[in-house]
């Protein structure tokens, strides 16, 4: 290892498809649902379903989804989380290293934290881009660091990124974000629609705070704007129940219930991706429209703008305090 530097820090976000073709889709499919902290069935009942059905169907229909959204730089949620991981390497000093990684596809957790390792980290801050806690999102990429860091035989001492969803650098750079993005619209909305993703409502259940949390949000966020926001949950998946409201209902629903303009925005989503830009901002939209709806407009996740460098600048801060000198 070199001698320099010292502490290392390792973004991570969910992940995605190589290319927006099947072959790389089924790929980046397969190892997402075949993650138990996703999908919470026995695996001899969902084997077959995956393997049978949606595995051989589903990546062709993803596929003209994903074209949709693609880029000269690739997958926007790639290129974006790239650009956040550049910006923060070098922000706290010469002796810390910033990696980006995802739990599904590349870069991989394993791979990137063999790469701090080898810029001589032997401090490394796990931080996971997920405001709200869930099992299936910070868990699962916590779950895949430690079961890396178990078959190591020198371990790097290990901090984690808690959740954010309440903190007051998180709401403020949200608020800004909406605000400017809101400022540049030709219309003024009669609602603005906050989504976030979806789970089953049986593992909140189980325990899961994530429900709570983004609550806690959106009444934190309606209260720096100086309105009310309509919450909802979007990305459902099979048959099991799912949180409601269902992003893709209210829209339908809103029109006839006087609602002719709204702007949507992903409170949830660290960087711009599928589920905003193809799910929200074209379908969403198209629903919205079809239903008799006026106005409608996606304000974008925070990605690397200003506001949220700043954010994940001060978040990361804290936690590497002890670690590495205050500026």
């Amino acid at each position: 290892m070199s001698a320099s530097p010292k502490v290392g820090v390792l973004l991570i976000n969910l992940g995605t498809p190589d290319s927006p073709e099947p072959g790389a889709i089924r790929a980046y499919l397969r190892e997402f649902l075949s993650d138990a902290r996703v999908v919470e069935i026995p695996w001899f009942i969902w084997r077959p379903i995956l393997r049978g059905i949606i595995l051989p169907t589903r990546p062709r229909r993803s596929a003209h989804a994903y074209r949709q959204i693609w880029t000269e730089e690739g997958s926007p949620l790639a290129a974006i989380s790239a650009r956040q991981a550049k910006a923060l390497d070098g922000a706290f000093g010469p002796d810390v290293a910033v990696e980006l990684a995802m739990r599904y596809g590349s870069p991989s957790i394993r791979g990137r934290i063999d790469a701090l390792r080898a810029r001589g980290c032997t401090r490394i801050l796990l931080a996971p881009l997920y405001p709200q806690y869930c099992a299936a999102t910070t868990a699962t990429a916590l779950d895949a660091a430690f079961a890396h860091l178990a078959k190591l035989r020198w371990q790097p001492a290990i901090r984690t990124l808690p959740p954010y969803h309440d903190d007051p650098v998180y709401i403020g750079a949200l608020a800004e974000s909406v605000r400017a993005q809101l400022a540049g619209l030709s219309f003024e909305p009669d609602a603005l629609l906050a989504s976030f993703h979806g789970v089953p409502e049986r593992t909140i259940k189980l325990g899961d705070p994530y429900f709570s949390q983004c609550q806690e949000t959106a009444r934190l966020l309606g209260g720096a704007l100086g309105r009310p926001l309509l919450v909802c949950f979007q990305s459902r998946f099979g048959r099991a129940k799912w949180l409601e409201p269902a992003t893709d209902a209210e829209l339908a629903r809103l029109p006839s219930h006087g609602i002719k303009r709204v702007a949507v925005f992903a409170p949830g989503f660290a960087a711009d991706c599928l589920e905003t830009l193809e799910e929200l901002a074209i379908r969403g939209r198209a629903r919205f429209l079809a239903a008799g709806g006026s106005d409608f407009a996606y304000l974008s996740c925070l990605n690397d703008s200003v506001p949220s460098m700043a954010m994940l600048r001060a978040l990361i801060g804290r936690e590497l305090e002890g670690w590495v000198a205050a500026p």
